[in-house]
């Protein structure tokens, strides 16, 4: 790749976890078209990657990370921001549910979005700003990531879960298969604050059902 920019803004590129095409410009030293083209053809041989318009990592810094899943978890905060990882992911993770996902979702103040790239896919929903609460900052390697515990992921599931209210009991004790061994009354609690803020009477019904339950 020596050539194409020159060494040392190589060398710099390969060290960002993801720029732009400001900081590439900075980096490449061409502007407008020139730049566009330049990006275009770093990309065509496999060095840029895009992770959405506008927004790069090098193929050289992605796969010098030993821990790509903490990568990705990172990047997944970065694409939509403010997010956080939540939801199925965090569920999966926490053996809350049995199937494996094979995306990165998360949610976010502002509206839905889906990013797809060589990296994976990383899905966004949308909850309102009093609910974007309720995660934890952990440090992966070099990476900071927000990351939502698993009461939050478990109500921000089924907050935004729209098809379960007429067979609610049934979807929550069994039909959604939710393995609730592995949430205490401490979870439980948490997971009631969160009803409190969202004032929503499915919420408020899903609460009744999980007291039953979580022993």
């Amino acid at each position: 790749m020596i050539g194409i920019c020159g060494i040392k803004s190589m060398e710099k590129l390969e060290n960002l976890p993801y720029f732009n095409k400001h900081s590439s410009k900075e980096l490449i030293g061409k502007t407008g078209r020139n730049l566009d083209a330049k990006i275009l053809q770093l990309t065509k041989k496999g060095y840029f990657v895009p992770l959405k318009n506008g927004v790069y990592t090098s193929s050289v810094f992605y796969n010098l990370q030993d821990n790509k899943g903490g990568y990705l978890e990172f990047l997944s905060n970065v694409l939509r921001y403010p997010s956080y990882i939540s939801l199925e992911y965090v569920l999966y993770l926490n053996g809350a549910i049995p199937d494996a996902v094979q995306s990165i979702t998360a949610v976010s103040i502002k509206t839905p979005r889906v990013y797809k790239n060589k990296l994976g896919i990383f899905i966004y929903r949308n909850i309102k700003e009093d609910l974007f609460t309720g995660f934890t900052i952990n440090k992966t390697g070099t990476f900071n990531i927000k990351t939502a515990t698993k009461s939050k992921a478990l109500f921000d599931y089924l907050y935004l879960k729209r098809d379960i209210s007429q067979n609610l009991k049934y979807e929550i004790e069994e039909g959604m298969r939710i393995n609730w061994d592995i949430f205490s009354k401490k979870d439980l609690i948490e997971f009631y604050t969160y009803c409190k803020i969202a004032n929503s009477n499915k919420m408020n019904k899903i609460y009744k059902i999980m007291q039953s339950i979580i022993i």
